[in-house]
């Protein structure tokens, strides 16, 4: 099971704001922590993956629930 650190709540944020200000939320976690992003950007799909690869943290899962998408990331270190 992987232990929530954080959640970010970008529903009503487009492009480029939920992958923005997950970058900014990840920032002062300790490498290896989970943050769960709440997006309902339709970019955010081919966003949050591109920003984890490029950015080395780990996309650990991407699925959509109640009508949003529901990111869990593990920050890279």
């Amino acid at each position: 099971m992987n232990e929530i650190a954080d959640t970010l709540d970008a529903n009503g944020l487009l492009c480029p704001l939920p992958v923005l200000k997950a970058r900014k939320r990840l920032q002062p976690l300790a490498p290896g922590a989970v943050l769960k992003v709440l997006a309902d950007d339709p970019a955010a799909i081919i966003d949050m993956p591109h920003f984890c690869a490029e950015a080395g943290h780990a996309l650990i899962s991407q699925e959509e629930q109640d009508g949003q998408q529901v990111y869990l990331i593990r920050k890279g270190g």
